[in-house]
């Protein structure tokens, strides 16, 4: 048994050292945009679609914090470097609010009609955020007070949109997690500048009213 699991780790870590690249975009994030983040739990290397925590029932299996905690998020070099030092294939975990972009997120099917009745109305928006199962539209900073205000506003909001605010997380590319590749559907400008993300007044409205004309604002079952 133990020449088993020395043979894992072996292989576990010749799988880490072949992905300089989530240490490079977490320090992106962290140092060049100011987003605090983390690493998210590792997918459960004996079977993909289930998470590396201890719920077997884990909704969002590898895409997720877990140890360190989502209060650990930072925008720290030396503890990023140290993270990702010790962890190279962990998910990048963005934890959303306070300073850092908020999100608006829905199933892929109907983010993607959203966004193309968004283009053809002439919407600006920033980056988008895409897994094989849901899409996030990253937006301004909001608080719940905000968020109320503005649901309650609303005669009808589809069940399927999730709201990423303060407490909340996403995952960023190029995470690889239970759920599939985390990848950029729109991808920010190059440059070293934080991206602008649009105020979650105009996205709601639109992402609503782009829901609700293409026939898909059921909630994801």
């Amino acid at each position: 048994m133990r020449e088993i699991l020395g043979r894992r780790r072996r292989l576990l870590s010749r799988r880490d050292k072949g992905r300089p690249e989530m240490l490079s975009a977490a320090l992106t994030f962290a140092t060049s945009w100011q987003w605090p983040v983390l690493p998210g739990v590792a997918a459960d290397p004996q079977g993909r679609a289930r998470c590396g925590c201890p719920d077997p029932e884990c909704t969002v299996p590898g895409a997720h914090p877990f140890d360190p905690g989502l209060l650990a998020a930072t925008t720290d070099e030396r503890m990023v470097r140290w993270w990702w030092g010790n962890r190279p294939s962990a998910p990048i975990v963005l934890a959303t609010g306070g300073s850092a972009p908020c999100a608006v997120s829905l199933p892929a099917l109907a983010a993607a009609r959203a966004l193309d009745a968004l283009d053809r109305a002439g919407m600006r928006l920033g980056p988008v955020v895409a897994s094989p199962t849901r899409w996030a539209i990253l937006v301004a900073p909001y608080s719940m007070e905000q968020l109320g205000e503005l649901l309650y506003a609303k005669d009808f909001v589809p069940g399927s949109l999730r709201f990423h605010g303060d407490g909340g997380y996403i995952a960023l590319p190029p995470s690889e997690t239970g759920q599939g590749q985390i990848r950029w559907e729109r991808a920010p400008l190059p440059g070293s500048a934080a991206p602008w993300v649009p105020g979650v007044e105009a996205v709601v409205d639109a992402v609503v009213e782009a829901l609700t004309r293409t026939g898909v604002s059921a909630p994801e079952l």
